[in-house]
């Protein structure tokens, strides 16, 4: 049974950093290109991050460039988002995506709420 569950959420001030976790299982990791996509109420998903299935190649919304780091554990199956400098417009529910290389076939987490507020 494929699997994606996120973790790491949770409520922060403005200027500090939370960590996000998405723990794969149910299918060959490495096969497989991870994203992070968010969405905000009232507010269409967005591309956050991306890692390529090796982790050689990474790619970011400009929204957070600088601030956001993906990277992920093959043996662990794991990708993860360290989230730096959080603002109040990055708060949203974090999804984890797996897209298998060279194919449409994609799978979803249920998300994790990030709040970003004083």
């Amino acid at each position: 049974q494929v699997q994606l569950v996120e973790s790491g959420g949770g409520l922060v001030q403005p200027g500090g950093s939370l960590r996000l976790s998405c723990a794969a299982s149910g299918f060959t990791f490495n096969n497989y290109v991870m994203r992070w996509y968010r969405q905000a109420p009232g507010k269409e998903r967005e591309l956050v991050a991306g890692i390529t299935s090796t982790g050689g190649g990474t790619t970011y919304a400009d929204s957070v460039k600088g601030r956001f780091t993906i990277s992920r554990d093959n043996a662990k199956n794991m990708v993860t988002l360290q989230m730096n400098s959080l603002k109040p417009e990055d708060t949203a529910v974090y999804y984890c995506n797996a897209v298998r290389v060279n194919s449409a076939m994609a799978y979803w987490g249920k998300g994790t709420l990030v709040t970003v507020s004083s």
